[in-house]
């Protein structure tokens, strides 16, 4: 005899509150004391090239999905976290219009031309600054100093070609040149503690990418502290990194994955011609992502091996 209470229903079985908007504009609220500092230390240019990267790739996803007569879902809030990341990588100096063609670029090579949120490769953020940093090399690499705006390099490049390194209290506050939200550690730090304690992302990924760099140019007679604290790997680390689209679904992928990006970082870093990494270390583990959750998922429940 059947049982009348028993109820047949389709996947998924495990429900959650979470959502795609709430875990999205969790990242921008992540993102905001680092925003904050950005337009601190760099004044209204700041303002405007963030502004311009946010409204840009909003803007080209709406005109891509009514092209593709598809129902456009501003709401979730996700091409605003890629023009606010992507913002927040640019210089203060970046002309407006680059910022827009980074915007445009994010959305349409790094996310629509995969299929739209939750379809694509690599993050859609660093496909933008990747594309910028190639095709406008001197204007990505114009870097000026907080409050003044004089001509000046980041720390990575006074530390390799000079040999000059800047004092650790300048690196966690945030007053030294660099992109726009990758100079204060500290508030880094605070938003990416925020979406721990959300759960929104893995610890996995940032303590492996970190700790890896860490030892490694410690092994190679480096300043370690000086690299975790310099260029973007916090902010890579805690908001790149840790992509639920782009990154290892498996305990074990994650990681692999940080610890490949971390090695990564370093070599870069270390011994090419570049003296940062965090944008190519991410991006190459992404490639990789597909390998890993193919080969560290855990056996179904009653798998036979073909061996």
């Amino acid at each position: 005899m059947l049982d009348e209470n028993l109820i047949v229903s389709s996947s998924p079985h495990i429900r959650s509150e979470n959502t795609i908007s709430k875990i999205m504009f969790s990242v921008i609220i992540a993102l905001v004391p680092t925003s904050v500092a950005g337009v601190y230390f760099f004044g209204i240019r700041a303002v405007m090239i963030l502004i311009i990267t946010i409204l840009t790739s909003v803007l080209t996803e709406t005109i891509i999905l009514k092209l593709r007569k598809k129902e456009v879902r501003l709401r979730d809030g996700s091409a605003i976290v890629t023009g606010l990341l992507l913002g927040l990588t640019l210089p203060s100096t970046v002309p407006l219009w680059i910022a827009a063609v980074g915007g445009t670029i994010s959305i349409a090579l790094g996310k629509m031309v995969f299929g739209g949120l939750g379809h694509n490769i690599f993050n859609p953020a660093l496909v933008g600054r990747a594309f910028l940093l190639i095709t406008f090399p001197v204007s990505m690499t114009n870097w000026v100093q907080p409050f003044d705006a004089a001509a000046t390099a980041t720390p990575l490049n006074l530390y390799k070609m000079e040999g000059i390194k800047t004092v650790y209290s300048k690196l966690i506050l945030g007053n030294v040149g660099g992109s726009i939200g990758e100079t204060s550690v500290l508030l880094i730090l605070i938003g990416g503690l925020y979406l721990l304690y959300k759960d929104y992302i893995d610890w996995r990924i940032p303590a492996s990418y970190v700790f890896t760099a860490f030892l490694l140019t410690y092994l190679l007679g480096q300043d370690p502290i000086f690299h975790i604290l310099s260029g973007g790997l916090m902010l890579g680390a805690f908001f790149m990194a840790t992509d639920m689209v782009t990154t290892p679904i498996t305990k074990k992928g994650k990681w692999i994955f940080g610890v490949g990006a971390g090695i990564i970082l370093v070599i870069i870093r270390i011994f090419g011609g570049y003296p940062e990494g965090v944008l190519f270390s991410i991006l190459f583990m992404n490639a990789v992502t597909p390998l890993l959750n193919k080969y560290t998922r855990s056996k179904v429940f009653g798998e036979v091996s073909n061996r």
